[in-house]
C-alpha cells in the first residue's frame, strides 16, 4: 500500500479524542481540561470569593444579604459551561467550608450550613450546573443573548428553590419562605442581565470559550 494513502496516526502514547474528527466547522464539546481550563476555574472561584468585598444588604426576616455572588455564579455557568463552571463554584464552597472567610459577611467554616443562607449556598452548585448545561446550547442559537438570559433565569430559579427549602428547614412556613425569597428576585434578575452582557462580550472576544470549532 502506498504510504501516502494511510490515514494520519495519533502520536505515540496518546489516545485519539472523539472531538478530533472533522466537523466541517461545526462546534463540538470540549473533551479535556488543560492548563487554561484549570486557570479559568481558579480565576472564577477567586472572583466569586472577591465578590463579597462589596458589602451586602441584609433584608428579609432572616437577614440574608443581597450580594453580588449570584451574579458571579451565573457568570461562571454562562462563560465556563457545566463542568468548569460547577468546578469553580464547588472550589469556592469547599474553600469556604475549609475555613477561608469568603462567604457573605466574611463568614467561614461548616457552621455556615446551619445559617439561613445555607440553602442559597448549596443552591449555587445546582444553579451553576443548570446554567452551564443550557449555556452550551444557548451560544449556538441565533438570538444568543436571549438564550443566555433564559439559561441564567433557569439557574436563578434553582437557586431560589434551594433558598426557600433552606428557609423552611429553619422553621419558616412555606408561604412565608416564598414571600421572604421573593424580595431577592428583582435584584437577581437585574444581576442576570449584567451577567449576560459580560458573557456576550467574553464570547465575542473568545468564540471557543465554551465550544471548540474544528476547521
Amino acid at each position: 500500500m502506498n504510504q501516502s494513502s494511510r490515514s494520519p496516526q495519533a502520536p505515540e502514547g496518546t489516545t485519539p479524542s472523539p472531538s478530533s474528527a472533522p466537523t466541517n466547522g461545526r462546534p463540538v464539546r470540549r473533551q479535556r481540561w488543560g492548563a487554561v481550563d484549570l486557570s479559568l476555574i481558579a480565576v472564577f472561584a477567586a472572583l466569586l470569593a472577591a465578590s463579597i468585598t462589596i458589602p451586602g444588604i441584609n433584608v428579609g426576616p432572616l437577614g440574608v444579604a443581597i450580594t453580588l455572588q449570584t451574579l458571579v455564579v451565573s457568570l461562571c455557568g454562562l462563560v465556563l459551561g457545566f463542568g468548569r463552571g460547577t468546578a469553580a463554584v464547588g472550589l469556592y464552597i469547599l474553600l469556604g467550608l475549609a475555613g477561608l472567610p469568603i462567604f457573605s459577611g466574611f463568614r467561614a467554616g461548616p457552621a455556615v450550613l446551619a445559617s439561613p443562607s445555607a440553602g442559597y449556598i448549596i443552591g449555587f452548585i445546582f444553579g451553576v450546573a443548570v446554567v452551564g448545561l443550557l449555556a452550551t446550547w444557548a451560544v449556538r442559537r441565533r438570538f444568543k443573548g436571549v438564550a443566555l438570559f433564559g439559561a441564567a433565569l433557569a439557574g436563578m430559579v434553582v437557586i431560589h428553590v434551594c433558598g426557600i427549602i433552606g428557609f423552611v428547614l429553619k422553621g419558616m412556613g412555606l408561604v412565608a419562605a416564598i414571600g421572604a425569597d421573593a424580595i431577592y428576585l428583582p435584584g437577581d434578575i437585574l444581576k442576570n442581565v449584567i451577567a449576560v452582557v459580560i458573557a456576550l462580550s467574553l464570547h465575542r472576544a473568545f468564540p471557543d470559550l465554551l465550544v471548540r470549532r474544528r476547521r
